[in-house]
Order: structure tokens, then sequence, then C-alpha cells
């Protein structure tokens, strides 16, 4: 597959320092961008499919008119901090 080009960027010079500052030994800024674009299109999509289940278990809920009140899941989330918090100890 061709490879194709993305948008030059300008940023102010104090901008491109920081970037520059924070490469690897060894790493371009171009790698640096391109994986910083790779990951955030990654938690772009996550964050999408995490909406997506949310609102379809909202309407499953609104169907079966089947709700957790906020204060039992809050108690059970509680509960498995504590059961990891002991494991890890």
């Amino acid at each position: 597959m061709k490879s194709a080009s993305l948008p030059s960027l300008r940023v102010e010079p104090e901008f491109r320092k920081a970037a520059e500052a924070v490469l690897h030994e060894g790493e371009t800024l171009s790698a640096f961008i391109e994986s910083s674009l790779r990951a955030n299109i990654e938690r772009r999509l996550n964050q999408k499919e995490f909406i997506a289940r949310g609102l379809a278990s909202r309407d499953q809920a609104k169907q079966s008119n089947s709700y957790v009140d906020g204060e039992s899941v809050i108690k059970e989330l509680r509960g498995m901090l504590e059961k990891a918090g002991k494991r890890s100890a």
C-alpha cells in the first residue's frame, strides 16, 4: 500500500523544544508524532466503544425496566477495591 502524508503542523518554537526534550534516545520527532497520533486514535476509538456500550446498557435497562441504584454500585465497587488491595498487600 502506498503511504500518505499528514498535513504539516506549525507550532510555537517552545512547543517544538518541549517535544524534542522528551524524545527517547534515537527517536525522531516524526516517530514521536506518529506514535502520539496512533495512541490518540486508539484512545478515541476506545472512548467511542465505551460510550456505545453505556448507551446500549441504558437502552436495555429502559426496555427491561431493570435498574441498579448508584449506592449499590458504589458499595460493590468499594468491596472490589478492598479485595484487590488485600491481594496485593
